[in-house]
């Protein structure tokens, strides 16, 4: 009986190292599982960020910076106010005589569709 109880008690040992073994192994997956997970964020991250990159690179080729283009088209503004400010002094005096005068000066004459009534 004892042989058996013996057997029995080593057949107990063996299913606890193999259900501890398991249990070691069922740990080691979930943290290899764990460290991939982490693994492939890291590399999506930085897939993510290289491509982001790349699209604000080729973004300022095309376009330019938003900064620049915002000073370039104040400068154009602010030209063209300037030049329309300076052709505003330059002709107002001129353009108010020729007004008045077309205003003012009246030359009359008969309208050429005018028929005679005789």
């Amino acid at each position: 009986m004892t042989s058996q109880s013996q057997g029995i008690q080593q057949l107990l040992q063996a299913e606890k190292r193999a259900k501890d073994k398991l249990e070691e192994a069922k740990k080691r997956k979930g943290k290899r599982l764990k460290q991939a997970k982490e693994e492939a964020m890291a590399e999506i991250d930085h897939y993510r960020l290289q491509r982001e990159k790349e699209f604000r690179n080729k973004q300022t080729n095309v376009m330019g910076s938003e900064g620049n283009l915002s000073a370039k088209i104040e400068e154009q503004t602010t030209e063209i106010v300037r030049n329309l400010t300076s052709s505003y002094h330059k002709n107002m005096e001129s353009m108010m005589k020729k007004l008045l005068n077309t205003i003012c000066d009246i030359n009359p004459e008969v309208h050429p569709n005018f028929g005679h009534a005789v």
